[in-house]
């Protein structure tokens, strides 16, 4: 099991040789140059620069690629309360490993981050054992029980931008809609996780022949977009921004883009596993793919993607969900939902979409380094002259074999587990650190 930290190395000089670059604003790879860092900033980016002395050298090949770090704005790191599944130090181990220098820690912990309090807690906590920038979202609602509002105005003076109640919806219509009415004019945006619980059934899987089949109860497609279209027009109707989180269903997404039109203040996003499995994984009661929302239909999934590529979807997030193996052995009702997602996230969207010419480098740093960090009021991260280096160097002709040497989220509750995928994240550049051990 690899619960070691990466060793940050301090690099005051960088040379990246022969790379292809990847930004949000080409829709091409650049030709291969080299780059070179000092002192974490990036000075040159040239077709060919003579080495400095005593600089760390990258050989990129003419094949290997240079992006934008990635933010994942949806992820679970337990702690407190459930650091038998992950804490901050081997959450944030993960993100480094799959490419990502920025998360957004979801409030559902125990107890839930719902104060400015709980908020100083965790980020003195992550000031120690993160290299990397860690934010939090803070409930809606105190302990996430629906009822009660936090204190969003101290919230916002403490710079917290992100409100939620994840895991579940905020069920009480008049509660969301004061909250929104208070936070609106403050600017704060409100993530949704969308689910009508009278149609929710158990949570194990989406409705339908394979549900019948094995006998478990399914959650209707329709429980979560009767919840989208109810929190969408109450932002709508006060003004606040609003985030759809983890989207998996095509008239979800198509009543996004209706309300989009219609001047609603509306992102969503979707996590690569709605685009990349469906129900039929399950098969026989296998829990690394049961998660809520559940997979849907490969129908979803199209549209999903397609939504993604014409921007009525905005982003990318993993919604990393780490269980314990005991956990995800129970039977497939009684095991916890969720999967993690930080490790596998660049290497399985490149080697299930990018690499089939079904997503674009293009897209990918647009929804998965652009928007996050816009939608957190951050700024945008590029590989240009005069940038702070927070980059990814990945090779695409290296292959990844997701083992528990390789993990290093302290749980390993993926379906990719003991499987090969394509690409290879091979180093992590943040400010003048190297992150990631290769």
């Amino acid at each position: 099991m690899s619960t070691q930290p990466f060793s940050s190395i301090t690099c005051p000089l960088v040379l990246i040789r022969q790379v292809k670059i990847a930004s949000s604003s080409s829709s091409e790879l650049s030709a291969p140059c080299d780059v070179l860092i000092e002192n974490g900033i990036i000075t040159k980016i040239e077709p060919s620069i003579s080495a400095p002395a005593q600089a760390q050298i990258y050989e990129g090949g003419g094949e290997k690629i240079l992006l934008p770090a990635l933010f994942d704005a949806h992820v679970h790191f337990r702690e407190p309360g459930g650091d038998h599944k992950e804490t901050l130090a081997t959450g944030v181990q993960s993100a480094i490993n799959g490419g990502i220098t920025g998360v957004v820690c979801m409030p559902n912990t125990t107890p839930a981050i719902d104060s400015v309090a709980t908020v100083k807690q965790l980020l003195d906590k992550a000031e120690q054992v993160s290299p990397i920038e860690v934010y939090t979202s803070v409930c809606v609602t105190r302990g996430r029980a629906g009822k009660e509002l936090t204190d969003i105005g101290a919230l916002h003076a403490n710079g917290i931008v992100m409100l939620t109640d994840d895991g579940d919806t905020v069920e009480d219509i008049s509660v969301l809609y004061q909250a929104m009415q208070y936070g609106a004019p403050m600017d704060m945006l409100f993530a949704s996780h969308c689910e009508t619980n009278e149609l929710a059934g158990d949570r194990a899987m989406n409705l339908g022949a394979l549900s019948y089949k094995l006998g478990v109860a399914g959650t209707p497609p329709c429980s979560e977009e009767i919840a989208l279209n109810r929190d969408i027009a109450l932002a709508h109707a006060t003004g606040a921004r609003i985030h759809i989180q983890h989207l998996t269903t095509k008239i979800g997404m198509d009543l996004v883009g209706f309300w989009k039109k219609r001047g609603a203040k509306v992102t969503a996003e979707v996590s690569p596993h709605h685009l990349l499995f469906t129900a039929d994984d399950i098969a026989d009661y296998d829990t690394h793919y049961k998660m809520n929302p559940p997979l849907r239909t490969l129908e979803d999934n199209a549209a999903l993607l397609e939504g993604l590529i014409d921007g009525t979807i905005d982003m990318l997030a993993t919604d990393h969900a780490p269980h314990s193996p005991f956990e995800k052995s129970l039977d497939f009702v009684a095991a916890p939902n969720g999967i993690i997602g930080l490790d596998t996230a660049l290497i399985s969207l490149y080697d299930e979409l990018i690499s089939q010419n079904k997503l674009s480098w293009q897209r990918l740093v647009q929804a998965y380094c652009d928007m996050p960090r816009t939608l957190m009021k951050l700024d945008v991260v590029k590989v240009e002259l005069g940038a702070a280096a927070n980059a990814v160097l990945f090779d695409p002709n290296k292959e990844t074999l997701v083992d528990r040497n390789f993990i290093k989220s302290k749980s390993e509750n993926t379906p990719y587990l003991n499987k090969t995928l394509q690409g290879s994240v091979e180093q992590v550049f943040y400010n003048n650190l190297s992150l990631k051990n290769v």
